[in-house]
């Protein structure tokens, strides 16, 4: 059994939280103790009322190198931050797959990532270091994550699409086959992507035009 700390205490930690301990109630044997949870925010951690302990400032945790950590924090920027300075001090990573993704056996999932619950991974799919897949996103074959990409729910990524680091990608968003993403994007909820996106670039149309649709045969006799 493996011990974890969870760095973040917010919301995003509290459904990690609710992944592992369905992990531990699913599973023959526990396959996970939470220790306990860091955030420099402890109201966070007083909101959520977790059932472990509350361990400190993320900041001035002296890492411990017989536990594995997991990256509970929603935010891109502040992620890439914490993780860096994680792994300069040799702290180890585990990645966290729900017991209902579908994840091809070609696929490759890289550490610290979080798969979460109703999830498809197809075929020779490559996910790269701290990547979140949030719930009931889909992942086409073929397709190269880089590291620290955020998927919020139901994101759909097309097959054979290369998408780079640190890509925050909004719910029901989707990217059509064979598309290439730089880093440091934000793709926002709803939007398609059709065409490549190069880097610190933020995908957003507005709609200009709204459609009516009357039903000319609508008997308005009384």
């Amino acid at each position: 059994m493996k011990n974890l700390i969870i760095i973040g205490a917010g919301g995003h930690a509290a459904e990690i939280v609710d992944y592992i301990e369905y992990i531990n109630f699913n599973s023959m044997n526990p396959k996970y103790t939470i220790v306990g949870l860091l955030d420099n925010t402890e109201s966070y951690y007083n909101h959520y009322g977790f059932n472990y302990k509350f361990l400190g400032n993320t900041d001035t945790h002296l890492i411990d190198k017989e536990i594995y950590y997991v990256i509970g924090i929603g935010n891109v920027s502040v992620r890439k931050k914490v993780i860096d300075k994680y792994v300069s001090k040799g702290a180890k990573f585990e990645s966290i797959i729900h017991p209902t993704a579908l994840i091809s056996k070609t696929a490759t999932i890289g550490e610290g990532s979080l798969i979460s619950h109703n999830v498809s991974i197809g075929p020779k799919a490559n996910i790269g270091k701290f990547c979140v897949i949030n719930s009931r996103s889909t992942i086409g074959h073929d397709s190269e994550f880089g590291e620290n990409n955020f998927l919020s729910p139901q994101v759909v990524i097309g097959g054979f699409s290369k998408i780079g680091n640190s890509n925050l990608f909004g719910t029901n968003s989707s990217v059509i086959p064979d598309t290439k993403i730089g880093d440091n994007n934000k793709i926002m909820a709803g939007m398609t992507v059709v065409n490549k996106v190069k880097d610190n670039e933020v995908v957003f149309y507005r709609f200009k035009e709204k459609l009516i649709v009357r039903n000319n045969n609508q008997n308005n006799s009384i």
